[in-house]
């Protein structure tokens, strides 16, 4: 892939970046900047370089139409206070306002396109559609660097097509991420150890049938640990279940033990009555969880097994909290995990925070970001990077240098 340096003298040039400024608000605040602060070496650097910079980014789902609540004008005003510059915003995708918005650019001043899924020809699966909104999109700039990670998975226009029309280029972020995640998975250290959790089995089917041929050790938490405790036999009250996965599952656990690869499940479980952050609850062992009652977390049992399965790892890849880590009474378990991840760190492991909710537990949990090897921006392309499948967004890249 060629970098940012490849493109020669970008002063004066106008250069689109797609940028993942996917965050969290609460009403018009972000909850949390990571993936704003993620995208700002890139920024900085083409700004640095005279630059007339034009990002382009989404925000939530909306229904290929303006949505007031998915504006991206509170993103443009923290990152201009983060850039210590102002951030244009144009007021619509690629219409009269962003041609206007991008044509007033000195060099070293950037602009904001509003939402880009606020146009339905972003997200189509019509090859036609998309191009024709790549080639809009084209026509704002001289040259296209992507530094989305977390929609490098996505063929969509503003990842996928419009790299095809321009000179291209992949971003700071996105060269780290990729660097990161194959460190991880082309070549790991040894003990390689996964840890996953989040809610439901069936978000990482492929994943878990890729890592079988390459980790030494899995170990499952979250949501997802049900089904694996259901799989071995075991009633699990009223938590989460998939039962259509079970013997899935049991192949899974099956093909672990032929390979001599560790499944590591939780030996106890915090359970509650009901899903809530005030709910009564207690701890019970994993093989013996009362009907009526829901598992939030793993227990402290499990939170010293997971650390010692963690601390001798060389590399340790982390996606999906271990419980309801935003409700305090049953984040310990995620927070055992990235202790584990920090001080498995400190000596000379390899660790990486698979983006999504796991990235969000790390902040929201109050972890220094300095203690892990890289915190990853995107859930579901890191998801889809382990599973071993082709990222659109980085293909078109390696296919154009």
């Amino acid at each position: 892939m060629k970098t940012i340096e490849d493109l020669g003298d970008l002063r004066g040039k106008r250069v689109l970046v797609r940028s993942d400024f996917n965050v969290p608000l609460d009403g018009s605040t972000i909850t949390d900047d990571g993936r704003v602060r993620a995208a700002l070496p890139t920024l900085k650097a083409l700004l640095d370089a005279g630059a007339r910079v034009v990002v382009t980014a989404h925000l939530g789902r909306p229904k290929g139409a303006p949505e007031a609540k998915y504006s991206l004008a509170p993103v443009a005003a923290r990152l201009g206070e983060l850039l210590g510059q102002p951030v244009a915003l144009a007021q619509d995708t690629v219409g009269e306002s962003a041609k206007a918005t991008v044509a007033a650019l000195g060099d070293g001043e950037i602009a904001l396109l509003e939402n880009i899924r606020f146009d339905p020809r972003e997200t189509s699966k019509v090859d036609a559609e998309r191009e024709e909104l790549a080639s809009e999109l084209a026509a704002l700039a001289d040259v296209y660097v992507s530094d989305g990670f977390g929609v490098v998975h996505r063929k969509q226009a503003s990842v996928y097509d419009v790299a095809r029309k321009l000179p291209s280029a992949v971003g700071a972020l996105v060269l780290k991420e990729v660097a990161s995640l194959r460190k991880a998975t082309d070549d790991p250290e040894r003990p390689y150890v996964v840890v996953l959790g989040g809610s439901k089995v069936s978000d990482k089917l492929g994943v878990i049938a890729n890592l079988l041929t390459k980790a030494d050790r899995l170990l499952i938490g979250g949501g997802m640990v049900f089904t694996f405790l259901a799989a071995k036999g075991y009633s699990v009250g009223s938590s989460l279940l998939e039962e259509d996965q079970i013997e899935t599952v049991k192949g899974y656990l099956a093909e672990a033990e032929q390979r001599g690869v560790e499944i590591v499940l939780p030996t106890d479980i915090v359970v509650a009555d009901a899903f809530a952050a005030d709910s009564p609850h207690d701890v019970v062992p994993a093989d013996a969880i009362p009907d009526g009652r829901i598992g939030l977390d793993i227990g402290p049992d499990s939170c010293e097994l997971f650390r010692s399965k963690i601390l001798d790892a060389k590399t340790v890849v982390w996606n999906g909290p271990a419980g309801v880590f935003e409700f305090e009474a049953f984040s310990n378990g995620t927070r055992a995990v990235a202790q584990a991840l920090v001080d498995a760190g400190a000596n000379g492991a390899f660790t990486i925070v698979g983006g999504g909710d796991s990235a969000a537990a790390v902040r929201l949990l109050g972890f220094d970001e300095a203690g892990f090897g890289h915190i990853s921006t995107g859930g579901g392309a890191s998801l889809e990077f382990l599973e071993g499948k082709s990222l659109p967004g980085i293909a078109v890249l390696e296919e154009e240098a």
